[in-house]
């Protein structure tokens, strides 16, 4: 005799449950091929959604959005936003304060013991690999860890300002640009003028189409530039690279 995942019953042991239907066979990771028990939602291994859980999908990303990230990553190539974002965040020259040596994850999640590590260095180390796969256009690593990076994100709540930059990254890779726009809009809540913010609260509201809420996002962006540079932020010299492309796009939206 065994219990459903799905119902609690109590069923005999076959395919399916003999109360309610629900499949009693093992679930295979898609992406990384460990076995799982019934009703195992998230990969224990590597992060990726196995099922949607009864009543709708989890936070993160569900199945059709990894298809979507496959396809853009691997088939479309990377989407202007990403190509601005990703190698200057974590290019040689431009790693966040956390990754100034070189990072482990560079040859494989498992020399890295997360559970060793701060909840908020656990969540830029996942960034970093994110971000790194980005780069290579590796969409089986960005589906793998995306879900995981941005979980991670959440667990280290409260986050500062450049964590809540970097969640908004992470959602807008995972194409959840109404959930980028939430992120960007707390930075902003906290600090209007903040550079990132604007920047990817206008990109995101790009990506929703709306093009006129964009501009003047990107119209106060240029206003308070100067200023916001001459602050010499934290995060604004983690990022300093993506400035000059910020502005073009901003200048193109605004003119």
């Amino acid at each position: 005799m065994m219990q459903c995942s799905a119902c609690q019953a109590t069923t005999q042991e076959g395919k399916y449950c003999s109360q309610c239907g629900a499949s009693l066979q093992p679930l295979v990771c898609v992406a990384c091929g460990e076995a799982h028990p019934p009703g195992t939602i998230y990969c224990t291994q590597c992060g990726v959604l196995i099922r949607e859980p009864v009543g709708g999908s989890p936070e993160g990303i569900d199945n059709q959005t990894q298809r979507t990230i496959i396809w853009s990553v691997a088939g479309l190539g990377l989407t202007a936003l990403i190509l601005f974002l990703a190698w200057p965040v974590y290019g040689p020259e431009g790693r966040s304060s956390s990754e100034r040596a070189p990072s482990p994850l560079a040859t494989g999640v498992s020399s890295v013991d997360l559970s060793s590590m701060t909840p908020r260095e656990a969540a830029d180390r996942l960034f970093n690999r994110v971000m790194t796969a980005v780069e290579q256009n590796d969409s089986t690593e960005v589906v793998r860890f995306l879900p995981m990076a941005m979980s991670a994100y959440e667990l280290a709540e409260p986050l500062d300002l450049d964590g809540k930059f970097h969640l908004a990254v992470l959602r807008m890779q995972g194409t959840l640009a109404q959930e980028g726009l939430s992120a960007a809009e707390e930075i902003l809540a906290t600090y209007p003028n903040h550079l990132l913010g604007l920047g990817v609260a206008a990109d995101a509201l790009v990506a929703l189409g709306d093009t006129a809420g964009a501009r003047e996002y990107y119209q106060r962006w240029l206003e308070v530039y100067d200023d916001e540079v001459a602050r010499d932020l934290p995060e604004y010299r983690n990022h300093e690279r993506m400035f000059p492309d910020m502005e073009l796009r901003a200048r193109e939206l605004v003119n």
